[in-house]
């Protein structure tokens, strides 16, 4: 039997405080600072499950719901949607939190592909993601629809 990892066992979340160096002239965090969280966080889960080196493979969406501003606490958590053979794709949620007024609210989700690494660079096989509650065959079942979409827009050209 091949491998494998209960999605639980692989979540990392991350906070980071939000510095007026990452805020654009409105005082909202710039994107692309929320982008490199994003994919620091979803490396580290995709590590985290394979027990060795991931490298971005790409990044099939981020969406923005709300703007997140100077001084608020971003917490990001990542987890394995799904792993195929040598990819992983791994889902980020970000929320914005405000603790002077209590406030928290879900403002991003990303959809990353990772892929492990050996020494020298070269794909390896991941090791399988086993879903057990509800959410987690949703999110199972959600990422090969979006890789099926993502490998039909490859092949177009």
């Amino acid at each position: 039997m091949p491998p494998q990892k209960k999605v639980s066992d692989s979540i990392v979340t991350m906070t980071e405080l939000v510095l007026p160096n990452h805020t654009n002239q409105l005082g909202n965090l710039l994107g692309g600072q929320l982008m490199q969280w994003i994919d620091i966080c979803a490396a580290l889960c995709a590590s985290k499950h394979n027990q060795r080196v991931c490298v971005t493979a790409s990044v099939d969406r981020i969406d923005f719901h709300h703007p997140i501003k100077l001084g608020d606490v971003v917490t990001l958590v990542a987890s394995v949607n799904r792993v195929f053979n040598t990819s992983m794709e791994i889902g980020v949620k970000a929320y914005a939190e405000t603790f002077t007024e209590g406030k928290k609210v879900h403002t991003n989700t990303a959809y990353l592909t990772f892929v492990g690494v050996d020494e020298f660079g070269k794909s390896v096989k991941a090791i399988e993601a086993v879903p057990e509650t509800e959410d987690e065959k949703r999110r199972y079942e959600e990422a090969l629809q979006r890789r099926e979409s993502r490998l039909k827009d490859r092949f177009k050209n």
